[in-house]
């Protein structure tokens, strides 16, 4: 039996185009959070903003399509991107200008290109720790493909500053210098690797400071080349860009040497293996500064020519302490100093100068005669101990200045009150206040002094916590330290800003067993990243230090 099909009511026609009209509803406030309706010829990849877009053409002449029975085009979804995050990296980045887009990672076929031939260490570099293939240099529009990363080398201003820019789905890494572009690529590096996606948008970054080191002793304990160069490739991906290396103390003398091999310790780094870690260490923008620390700290020295032994009136050995006065003992340290130029062909250079024992007791004429009748021949009847100390290393620095170096020494290496006074080229690296005749930073910065901020009170990890040293944890430098706090927990100055360089986070091996080389790095790091925060931007992070370690746990 056939049955006849209801003709609706009025009110279930209404009640219909309620339920249609808030379906409709429902489906523009689900593309508001998900993507918008966009034409399908929507060429160009950018995202779009806004509201539903309609279909192209004048509603009239849809209908007329409609009527005529040609299918309207069918509208395609495309994807409306929230605005970006800053890049979550250490350090952190000083600006990001937010954008709305996929950002972009890594794929398969994507490519490294350089525009200058100075790039390709940095290009290759990178390629190979995201999987990209190296393409090599190619012009400003030649080539260059969606995925590609680009680094170009350009503009004015600091050279270890970059411009990173997230669009289009490839990304441009840019700056003034080498330096700059590849701290780019380190800041790129911690970005994939910590969240698989570089954020769209625009990367401004620089540091504040232009010094950024991490020192190591390895003359009282030595450590493998290996080992070296796992922290070199660490400091790097960092943004560190010096590496101190002490290797000559009273415990040892830790490089091969030409000139003096009879000083050598028998657990050293050959040449060769020293040659290795100065050209990783260039490849990352890394200098390595030498310190052969005299007129003290020259035991192992001392213990190859026992005649260049300081010895006070009774003729009691002064531990570490060679003897001033002596033209041999001179000549050993020349010989060294010209030697080791050739070995680390970098900028900087560190004299040591600290902790000298003929100036640490109380009648430094009388405990060491001969010192004070050096000192009156060579400056006259009221020559001292302290200015004879001070000429020595002004001889010294010449030595080195000869080489085209800039050269540091610990602030207990001058000395107030002297008639014969330091060289004005030589920085001060302020470690401690706690010498005989302590100084405040201040002092040297008024006389107009450059500073270096290697500060005992957080950045000294002395092996086995001897005196009243403790190990250093990443936490109090991060809330409590800055490039200004010289000495003890006060920062001096905002005025002198510009004379502090920047610092160095030390390792001093004093009980050299009471830590493994392994036990070292494990506790070196978060010290490390939080030092190199500062340095970079010593304002008040904008993360808690628990944001901070989770996000250093997260980027390996």
């Amino acid at each position: 039996m056939s049955q006849h099909r209801r003709r609706p009511s009025g009110r279930q026609v209404a009640r219909k185009r309620a339920v249609v009209a808030a379906a409709f509803v429902g489906t523009v406030a689900l593309g508001t959070g998900i993507g918008v309706w966009a034409s399908s010829g929507h060429s160009d990849g950018e995202p779009l903003a806004g509201t539903a877009q309609r279909p192209s053409g004048s509603g009239q002449a849809a209908s007329s399509a409609a009527r005529a029975g040609t299918p309207t085009p069918s509208p395609t979804p495309t994807r409306v991107y929230p605005l970006s995050q800053a890049p979550r990296t250490i350090p952190a980045v000083r600006s990001h200008t937010a954008a709305r887009g996929p950002g972009w990672r890594p794929r398969q076929g994507g490519r490294v290109v350089v525009s200058n031939a100075a790039l390709a260490d940095e290009g290759r570099l990178i390629a190979g720790e995201l999987g990209l293939s190296y393409a090599g240099q190619k012009g400003a529009n030649e080539d260059v493909k969606t995925g590609d990363l680009r680094l170009d080398i350009g503009g004015t201003g600091d050279p270890e500053s970059y411009t990173m820019t997230v669009r289009g789905g490839s990304v441009r890494i840019s700056g003034p210098g080498d330096a700059g572009v590849f701290y780019g690529t380190r800041t790129l590096k911690q970005e994939v690797h910590g969240g698989g996606t570089a954020p769209e948008g625009v990367v401004k970054d620089r540091p504040a400071k232009p010094q950024r080191g991490f020192m190591l002793d390895i003359a009282r304990k030595p450590f493998t080349a290996a080992w070296i160069e796992d922290r070199i490739k660490e400091l790097g991906d960092l943004k560190f860009n010096q590496f101190g290396l002490h290797f000559s103390d009273d415990q040892g003398f830790r490089i091969e040497s030409s000139t003096h091999p009879e000083i050598v310790s028998p657990d050293h780094l050959s040449k060769a293996q020293v040659k290795e870690i100065v050209a990783l260490a260039a490849s990352r923008h890394i200098q390595v500064v030498p310190e052969i620390d005299s007129p003290g700290h020259l035991g192992a020295v001392i213990a190859a020519h026992p005649d260049l032994q300081l010895r006070n009136a009774q003729g009691v050995a002064t531990r570490g302490a060679i003897d001033i006065s002596k033209p041999g003992s001179a000549k050993i340290v020349d010989d060294l100093l010209g030697e080791y130029a050739g070995v680390f062909p970098g900028s900087y250079w560190h004299l040591g100068g600290d902790e000298y024992q003929a100036l640490t007791v109380a009648n430094p004429q009388a405990s060491y005669p001969q010192l004070a009748a050096a000192a009156r021949q060579k400056y006259g009847a009221s020559g001292t101990v302290a200015d004879l100390t001070t000429g020595w290393l002004n001889a010294r620095a010449d030595t080195v200045r000869a080489h085209h170096r800039t050269m540091r020494v610990w602030n207990d290496g001058f000395f107030r009150g002297t008639s014969v006074q330091p060289a004005q080229d030589l920085q001060v690296a302020y470690w401690t206040g706690k010498e005989i005749g302590a100084r405040q930073p201040a002092e040297y910065l008024s006389a107009g002094r450059k500073v270096l901020n290697y500060n005992d009170e957080f950045l000294y990890y002395v092996l086995g916590q001897p005196n009243t040293f403790v190990y250093p944890t990443g936490q109090r430098i991060y809330q409590q330290w800055t490039p200004r706090v010289l000495r003890g927990t006060a920062a001096v100055s905002s005025a002198y800003d510009d004379r502090i360089l920047g610092g160095s986070f030390a390792v001093w091996c004093d009980l050299a067993g009471s830590q493994t080389q392994d036990q070292v790095a494990a506790g070196i790091r978060m010290p490390l990243r939080a030092t190199i925060q500062k340095l970079w931007d010593p304002r008040t992070p904008s993360m808690s230090w628990t944001q901070f370690k989770g996000l250093a746990n997260k980027l390996g």
